[in-house]
């Protein structure tokens, strides 16, 4: 299946499941596009917003919702994120690399397993594609290794729903190639520093734009 979407450029999505390092390679990246004078901005989803709050809730389980309902609270809080003040749309607009950890993507991969697959995709279908995926792979028993230090877990932290995440995010992702965005697809078990320069080896062609800027 491929989909055609409009694309935001210079806006850069990290996608994989719990656990596979998102968090600390955005930061990474972040320093590298600092210390490159590259202007960026680095955010998450579920944000800090209202919307976002309410979703984390819900997530580590301080309150009961469907699972519709969080597939819906997603989406709005996405449309903040992209539109809303100062949001990926603004950001991008005005020639900053916007980085997310986190889209669209893992809302077909989570929620489509908890309340099914047809609301996730009707409600992100007007959500534009990044100019850049970078869809972070690892074992999910790796993943989970990494994950039993936290302090506390969230209602999708557990194997056996992240090994059906991990099998649902690699068919969504191939279902994208061809869309029109570049998909890198990054080996999260290698060491933390290689990790680091495979995902800037990906972002080489937008540091190069917004250096020639």
């Amino acid at each position: 299946m491929v989909h055609r979407k409009d694309i935001i450029r210079g806006f850069v999505v990290f996608e994989g499941i719990d656990g596979t390092g998102t968090t600390t390679q955005l930061s990474r990246l972040g320093r590298r596009l600092a210390e490159a004078g590259v202007p960026f901005n680095a955010s998450c989803e579920p944000t800090p917003g209202p919307v976002g709050v309410m979703i984390r809730q819900a997530l580590s389980g301080a309150y009961a919702a469907l699972p519709e309902t969080v597939a819906r609270l997603f989406a709005t809080d996405r449309g903040e994120h992209l539109y809303g003040a100062d949001g990926i749309v603004e950001r991008t607009g005005r020639g900053e690399i916007a980085v997310s950890d986190r889209y669209f993507f893992s809302s077909l991969a989570y929620q489509g397993l908890t309340c099914g697959p047809d609301l996730p995709a009707a409600l992100n279908a007007p959500f534009p594609l990044p100019e850049l995926l970078i869809f972070f792979e690892l074992d999910p028993v790796v993943a989970a290794e990494r994950m039993a230090t936290r302090s506390a877990l969230d209602i999708y932290e557990n194997i056996g729903f992240q090994r059906r995440v991990a099998a649902a995010y690699k068919d969504i992702v191939e279902s994208f190639d061809g869309a029109g965005m570049t998909i890198a697809r990054i080996d999260a078990s290698a060491r933390p520093d290689d990790v680091e320069a495979a995902v800037w080896n990906a972002m080489a062609p937008l540091v190069e734009r917004a250096i020639r800027r």
